[in-house]
């Protein structure tokens, strides 16, 4: 589980994403038209097993297949009950259709068996989740805010920390999103409160005469000037309206200018602005718009109503979480560090080396393709600028769900990235790997997972072969 920490470092992550704009806008992440087909099988599902059963426990294993095969059966003689061939007999792949069905139906049973006691086992959780959250339903935001401990494992104690969270961030809007106009209005009528209340005690003397501070004054240049701070985040404003309108063009949800997508993007714009008034080091930098979308779209989704209105708060305070894990990238004094992004990046090369040492070869001294030249943007923006949002979102249950931590899996995600791309990768110059890793191509996202959980984190006494 994430361990927040306060926010609080060197204003250079700018410099740090040079070069995101040069990213196409797509955001699929599929700019290239090459296929992997000729380099990645097809990885047929495998049953689901549950949490509570013994990982040594063959017979109910064997059980469980029974009553799959059972439930299929079932269905065959529905269909041909009324006149329909059997699934089976007409494609195999409709035969795969029914089989992962009721694997979905089984793990969403699993899921909601854990999240409903009274107090969670994490743990569990996080095995179950790891091999992705079945589509539809209202599990994947109540398991994210559990997985980043959003949401305490006892539920008893969910409610309370529901509305403090939410109380919390709406006085925080109303303390730092307001105007300078609408701060000094509530200061004045604050002090003729305090003069009639002084008035009424029978108080005799002066009338006190109420000057503009130097500080309050429009024109002020002091960092003090609550002015030289609204102006100062005149310009983060607007560069948080332009990323916002690049976010997911595709989706009518964060796209266009109906009041539906309206809606969204002004609350993302209080999200991400306000985390830039609280932590003035860092401020607001270009891409974490993109980092926020999969967590607002999951929340603001939530069938739940109560949940979906709150989304906004909720999706700040599991953003900072969320960002919390990843922040010494963002400290230039901790790059060299055993913390920083380029030891991180180091790490990632070290990961390839131990895997695929003759693709580590062409792509550290022939192509001389670094990644810092593709796998920081990888890293910072958690993948969100190499898939498509459905993608991102069965990535992130891999993510998220991780005991080791999110940083430790997305290592692993971007090693398989490269180990699914080896035969292209081999064949290709300086030019041709570059575009390829900038553009990735589209991939089997359950394929890219299985690769990406097979590599052992101890990568000195493992090695993957392909």
């Amino acid at each position: 589980m994430l361990k927040g920490k306060k926010l609080n470092l060197p204003d250079r992550l700018g410099s740090l994403l040079a070069g995101f704009e040069d990213k196409d806008g797509d955001s699929g992440g599929s700019g290239s038209a090459l296929d992997l087909g000729e380099e990645l099988e097809i990885i047929q599902p495998n049953r689901f097993r549950s949490g509570r059963e013994s990982e040594s426990d063959d017979e109910d294993g064997e059980v469980q297949e029974e009553a799959m095969v059972k439930r299929k059966l079932e269905v065959d003689e529905e269909l041909e009950h009324h006149g329909r061939q059997p699934r089976h007999q007409k494609d195999g792949s409709d035969h795969i259709s029914v089989v992962k069905t009721i694997e979905d139906d089984e793990k969403r049973s699993d899921i909601e068996y854990e999240i409903s006691q009274k107090m969670i086992n994490v743990g569990k959780l996080q095995r179950i989740v790891g091999t992705g959250l079945p589509d539809g339903g209202n599990l994947r935001p109540t398991v994210w805010k559990l997985l980043l401990g959003y949401l305490p494992p006892s539920r008893d104690l969910w409610e309370k920390e529901l509305i403090e969270n939410r109380q919390k961030y709406a006085k925080l809007k109303e303390e730092l999103l307001l105007t300078p106009s609408e701060l000094a209005r509530i200061k004045e009528e604050a002090l003729h409160s305090n003069e009639h209340n002084n008035a009424d005690s029978g108080t005799d003397g002066p009338l006190i005469r109420h000057e503009i501070s130097h500080e309050d004054h429009p024109l002020s240049l002091g960092k003090a000037s609550v002015w030289h701070q609204y102006f100062e985040h005149i310009d983060i404003a607007e560069q948080i309206d332009r990323d916002l309108q690049r976010t997911h063009p595709e989706m009518k949800f964060f796209s266009g200018e109906s009041s539906f997508s309206r809606r969204h993007r002004e609350s993302m714009r209080n999200i991400l602005l306000l985390f830039s008034k609280l932590n003035p080091a860092i401020r607001y930098v270009q891409g974490m718009n993109e980092v926020l979308a999969p967590i607002y779209y999951v929340f603001s989704t939530d069938t739940d109503v109560q949940n979906a209105s709150n989304a906004e708060a909720d999706s700040f305070a599991c953003f900072v979480l969320l960002l919390s894990d990843s922040v010494d990238h963002f400290c230039e004094q901790l790059d060299n560090s055993s913390v920083g992004i380029l030891f991180t990046l180091s790490r990632l090369a070290e990961l390839l080396k131990a895997n695929d040492e003759e693709l580590w070869r062409h792509l550290e001294f022939t192509t001389k393709v670094k990644p810092q030249y593709y796998a920081f943007r990888w890293i910072t923006l958690l993948l969100t600028q190499e898939f498509n949002l459905q993608s991102i979102l069965r990535i992130w249950d891999s993510l998220l769900s991780n005991p080791f931590g999110v940083q430790e899996m997305l290592l692993r995600v971007c090693c398989a990235m490269l180990l699914c791309a080896k035969s292209r990768l081999l064949s290709g110059d300086f030019a041709a790997n570059l575009r390829l890793l900038q553009h990735y191509p589209d991939i089997d996202i359950e394929h890219l997972l299985k690769v990406a959980q097979d590599i052992s984190p101890d990568t000195s006494s493992f090695c993957l072969t392909l």
